[in-house]
């Protein structure tokens, strides 16, 4: 019997740099700050310390966002500075949902 061993998709490999992953953990990390605070219903709405989870998610996700960035200017350098902006936004948001009372 032959076995075909398939390579890891790239968003899997910790070592290396993946601008998906990045994305993927900034963006889940913001949906489930949002969960976690009741979202849905406003008058539910409320702060938690599960959502500090959320935030070390997103500071992670920043992490590898800004792991792409390359030495010299391009279009592609211009574009993680965006989603680092994005990225720093969604953190300031996180922290404003931890700290509602």
């Amino acid at each position: 019997m032959v076995s075909v061993v398939l390579p890891l998709a790239g968003i899997f490999r910790l070592r290396r740099k993946s601008l998906a992953r990045g994305i993927v953990l900034s963006l889940g990390a913001f949906s489930a700050s949002l969960l976690i605070a009741g979202f849905p219903d406003i008058n539910r709405i409320h702060g938690s310390d599960w959502q500090m989870a959320a935030l070390l998610a997103g500071v992670w996700g920043m992490v590898e966002t800004a792991r792409c960035l390359q030495r010299r200017w391009s279009l592609y350098h211009a574009g993680v500075m965006i989603l680092l902006y994005a990225d720093l936004i969604i953190l300031a948001a996180i922290v404003a949902l931890l700290t509602l009372i």
